[in-house]
């Protein structure tokens, strides 16, 4: 597990990513060399002064540069760096990320996010400035997603059947006033993914465990990143790849404090008894999109 001074340089780093600045930009503004920066967020030992600096310039707190109680994220690109940072020491991840973990999606999927995250985007958001973040969302996944395949990471996924069959109905889009043939498109590419899952539950691949939930779930993604040391929660309010992503609003927060983490124990524990798992699993999934098929039967269907 990481030291007390590595935490805070990754934690700085997620800020500074998140805020659009670089190294050498916080430099300038503590009045120190670009190497110095990079020490600080490799691990180096920093003064109680320095930090309250860095946290003025990123906009935070020293209490969340130093993870004392709850790290909060009004960026994306700061809580997805932050998330990627943790799982990478985790033994064990649990994760509930409406609709689909990342981690499930197939090698098609990054080009359906990138566009449906670029047309959610409000029109007083910048184009250059917009393709920048989403670019950097999805480095930042897809380095997870290969860091979590290379490690096999144990995964324990959570799955809402109520959002998957509401995916498959709407499709994967960012806003609703596209034409019907793209729409369909759209819907077509959903279908794809619960395709690709029904794969990973029936060939079981090493690591990954995924339970279907019949009932509503929060919309907030949740995640435990359990360490041989401790266990951290995340809670986002940032969606991704479903209908009507978020990559705007909202604040995440990360803790490691004891009764938040148990709190999320307890829901899990329940869940996964309640879970649908394996065949069962898959064959609900199979009802969903037999539905979908008979709701809308002109479309074509794809290849499992």
């Amino acid at each position: 597990m990481a030291n007390q001074f590595q935490e805070i340089g990754r934690r700085l780093k997620a800020y500074r990513m998140g805020k659009g600045l670089t190294a050498d930009a916080i430099a300038d503004e503590l009045g120190v060399s670009r190497a110095a920066v990079y020490r600080i967020e490799t691990g180096d030992v920093v003064k109680i002064e320095t930090l309250e600096r860095l946290a003025a310039v990123l906009g935070t707190t020293v209490a969340s540069l130093l993870g004392a109680g709850v790290e909060y994220y009004a960026s994306p690109i700061s809580y997805f760096e932050r998330m990627r940072q943790v799982e990478a020491d985790a033994d064990q991840v649990v994760a509930h990320f409406p609709p689909l973990s990342y981690l499930l999606t197939s090698e098609a999927f990054p080009a359906h996010l990138k566009r449906t995250l670029l047309e959610s985007l409000p029109p007083h958001i910048q184009e250059k400035s917009a393709m920048r973040d989403v670019d950097i969302i999805i480095s930042i996944l897809d380095e997870r997603k290969q860091s979590s395949q290379q490690r096999r990471l144990s995964v324990v996924n959570f799955v809402n059947l109520l959002e998957i069959e509401r995916w498959l109905k709407l499709g994967i889009v960012g806003r609703f006033d596209l034409s019907g043939a793209e729409l369909a498109e759209r819907r077509l590419a959903a279908r794809d993914e619960v395709e690709h899952l029904i794969t990973l539950i029936e060939s079981e691949p090493m690591g990954v465990q995924i339970g279907l939930i019949e009932e509503a779930l929060p919309n907030n993604a949740f995640q435990l990143f359990r360490t041989a040391e401790k266990t951290y929660l995340g809670v986002s309010p940032f969606r991704l790849g479903g209908d009507l992503p978020n990559i705007r609003s909202g604040v995440a927060m990360m803790t490691a404090d004891v009764e938040p983490v148990q709190l999320y124990e307890n829901l899990v524990d329940d869940l996964w008894k309640r879970a649908r798992k394996g065949r069962e699993a898959a064959d609900l999934l199979r009802t969903v999109l037999s539905r979908s098929a008979i709701a809308q039967p002109g479309r074509r269907r794809s290849a499992s």
